[in-house]
């Protein structure tokens, strides 16, 4: 569903968006702006665009191997699966898009100046919110102890306190 979304949005900015020109949306807030990126964010890395789709492919195939192998809770399978859609969403433009094969362009066009502060203003795609979304999900799960499995991890300062108690006693 996310990469079936991430590619129609793709197809619907081509198609309706003048090309590098801003169009607001809600003022300076929310706006459009169609770009064809060839590097990471913020356009890094543009001379070794084949390594990202390298490492697109292998998050892709990680989340598939644990998401068969080891997920077996509800929360766990949710983040993972929308996470691997928007891997597929940028993959696909790197796999497809020109300049070609393994070096496409990821169309870019959702743009929210007011969100960096005072870092270069970065422009992304319906793919890239999923993927941050999703890495948050990630350390937040991980934070809060849910293991693949569904079980938890006991908060080390009570396994050392009933410890402490149980020695003394």
């Amino acid at each position: 569903m996310v990469l079936a979304a991430d590619q129609f949005t793709k197809h619907l900015a081509l198609g309706g968006l003048p090309y590098q020109r801003e169009v607001p949306v809600l003022g300076e807030f929310f706006q459009l702006y169609l770009t064809k990126n060839p590097g990471a964010a913020f356009s890094l890395g543009t001379g070794v665009t084949w390594v990202f789709t390298l490492a697109l492919a292998v998050v892709a195939a990680t989340v598939i191997v644990l998401a068969v192998r080891s997920v077996r809770t509800r929360s766990w399978a949710i983040v993972l699966g929308l996470l691997l859609g928007g891997v597929l969403g940028n993959l696909t433009d790197r796999l497809f898009r020109a300049p070609g094969f393994p070096e496409g362009h990821v169309i870019d066009f959702i743009h929210t100046p007011w969100m960096w502060l005072w870092f270069r203003p970065a422009i992304y795609n319906v793919a890239d919110i999923f993927i941050v979304t999703m890495m948050i999900s990630v350390a937040i799960l991980v934070v809060i102890g849910i293991r693949f499995d569904g079980t938890r991890d006991r908060p080390a300062a009570k396994d050392d306190a009933v410890e402490t108690a149980s020695a003394e006693a």
